[in-house]
């Protein structure tokens, strides 16, 4: 409205433009975050299923040898129990997020979303990190035995069971380094924050 030879008209309007492209998604993170899921979930199904019975002569009565049926199984050690747990964690995370990210709604909330996600990457990495650890200490154990504490080792005995044991310790330690660089990059896109 103008009123006078002086005013100006001033006319308010708001443009309301529709992002009509698609939001490009990030298919590095996506197929990275989808390797460390197969990683983790095939060293949880090969430690899981690992299991190798054998019988051994323990003694001869006679001509007649006396033989013990053995069993070695994964969830005789708490390390293995432990280590298959945390990657099944984290091969349920990896799945989560990207089904989050595929096939979940594009909400305007990148900032606490990308926070969220950089600190669940920096715990799931660091709680498979641990499972791995203690799985390697278990592994090595077998392997080599300890002439200190007198523990001999087993795969010599069980060398088939060792054998798959150590394919899910590379596995999972394939999926840690994945892991790594995703939770890197996750980190790396987070909104820089103002400074006050």
């Amino acid at each position: 409205m103008a009123s006078g030879k002086g005013d100006k008209l001033v006319e308010l309007s708001l443009n309301v433009v529709s992002d009509t492209k698609p939001k490009k998604k990030n298919w590095v993170i996506l197929s990275l975050r989808f390797i460390a899921f197969l990683a983790t979930a095939s060293a949880t199904l090969v430690m899981a299923l690992n299991k190798q019975t054998k019988s051994l002569v323990v003694a001869t009565i006679g001509t007649t040898p006396v033989t013990i049926t053995l069993t070695a199984i994964f969830h005789h050690t708490p390390a293995f129990i432990f280590f298959v747990i945390v990657n099944g964690i984290a091969t349920l995370y990896n799945l989560v997020v990207i089904a989050v990210n595929i096939l979940g709604p594009h909400c305007d909330c990148k900032g606490p979303r990308f926070g969220l996600v950089a600190i669940l990457d920096v715990m799931i990495m660091a709680l498979a990190a641990t499972g791995d650890g203690a799985a390697a200490f278990m592994a090595e154990l077998g392997r080599n035995g300890n002439s200190h504490a007198r523990w001999d080792k087993i795969c010599d005995k069980f060398e088939a069971y060792c054998n798959r044991g150590g394919v899910a310790l590379i596995a999972s330690f394939i999926g840690i380094i994945v892991l790594f660089v995703v939770t890197v990059m996750s980190i790396t896109k987070m909104p820089k924050l103002s400074r006050i």
